[in-house]
């Protein structure tokens, strides 16, 4: 599934109070599993206790044996209890997130896995209103990974988690990914994520949100990708050198200005229009001008990024009223004309 349906599935699972569903999360590393899962704890108001399993011993999570003081050994005499850790949650609501869970040895795997079945360890128990949910990468994904054992295993309803380009392209444009990344990877989708097992750095989601600090740092993006990904951007980076007057197109001045030839420079104009709008009326003059000198493949390009923004700008009211001025609107004609297909790219 892509990272959208999973976001979509986990807000069922918190709406539907499906607490008690232990959940596996399965996909590549730096796709954004941990994130999407923080984010809905956020989203539903929720505590999240993120516990990295492969950095903790069997007794960081069962807890220490811990003797009865005297006051209490009358008819308990050699008798300990065993006190659990303090992150493990005690009351309200929330999300037991446990990452990175097959790289954990089977030693620790078995305790986990008591918790995940029964919902407790020793004397500690989970609270209720608390959802227990993990992830981790599979062995195509190189990772140091233990192989998962079948009793845990089923009791988990499992999920596997792929790489979508449109679903990262809708949250760079929402977080801010700058235009120039967005625009090179609009033409070489496939560089969203290309895992290398011999190289420390390479592309991946979680990396080009990286490389995009450092390039508005004025620094090199290769130690977030790769030295060959970031050459490959670098090149790209000198087709704005021919881009054309984007200012002029959104302030409704672009009528002498030609949609471009080169699909490279395409892509760069229309994720750069959609980047760049401030206000609804500038959305509306890049759309016109699109319709007026692009394909329609383009068009529908510019016009699903430019909704995006719309709505991240909290724009839509503005729209919807120059909408209303302007019935005869190219752009209403098309929303009319491509609802079904806009919002599902949406």
């Amino acid at each position: 599934m892509t990272p959208a349906e999973l976001e979509q599935f986990l807000n069922s699972l918190v709406e539907h109070q499906l607490e008690d569903m232990s959940l596996m999360i399965w996909g590549p590393p730096g796709i954004g599993k941990s994130s999407i899962v923080a984010q809905t704890a956020k989203k539903y108001g929720l505590d999240f206790i993120d516990l990295r399993l492969s950095q903790l011993a069997p007794t960081d999570l069962r807890g220490l044996p811990v003797a009865l003081p005297k006051s209490s050994r009358e008819k308990t005499e050699g008798i300990s209890v065993w006190y659990p850790p303090e992150f493990l949650p005690r009351n309200g609501k929330g999300i037991l997130f446990l990452d990175e869970l097959n790289m954990a040895p089977p030693a620790l795997q078995g305790v986990a896995q008591q918790l995940i079945l029964d919902r407790q360890v020793g004397s500690y128990r989970v609270p209720q209103g608390w959802y227990i949910w993990a992830a981790g990468n599979r062995k195509e994904d190189r990772a140091a990974v233990y192989e998962m054992p079948a009793p845990l295993a089923n009791r988990f309803i499992h999920l596997e988690v792929e790489v979508n380009f449109d679903n990262f392209k809708a949250y760079g444009l929402q977080q801010g990914l700058h235009e120039h990344l967005l625009a090179f990877l609009s033409f070489r989708p496939e560089l969203l994520h290309k895992f290398c097992p011999t190289a420390s750095a390479w592309p991946s989601p979680r990396s080009w949100f990286m490389a995009s600090r450092l390039y508005q740092a004025g620094l090199s993006i290769a130690p977030a990708v790769g030295e060959g990904v970031a050459a490959e951007f670098n090149a790209y980076v000198k087709i704005y050198e021919s881009l054309p007057d984007l200012e002029a197109i959104l302030i409704g001045q672009g009528a002498s200005i030609p949609f471009p030839q080169e699909p490279s420079l395409r892509y760069a104009v229309s994720i750069g229009l959609a980047v760049r709008l401030k206000t609804a009326e500038e959305a509306l003059n890049a759309f016109d001008w699109m319709e007026k000198k692009a394909p329609a493949e383009w068009v529908r390009l510019y016009a699903v990024d430019m909704l995006r923004q719309i709505e991240n700008k909290q724009l839509m009211g503005r729209l919807v009223m120059l909408l209303k001025q302007q019935p005869t609107s190219g752009l209403q004609k098309y929303l009319q004309e491509f609802k079904t297909i806009i919002m599902t790219m949406l």
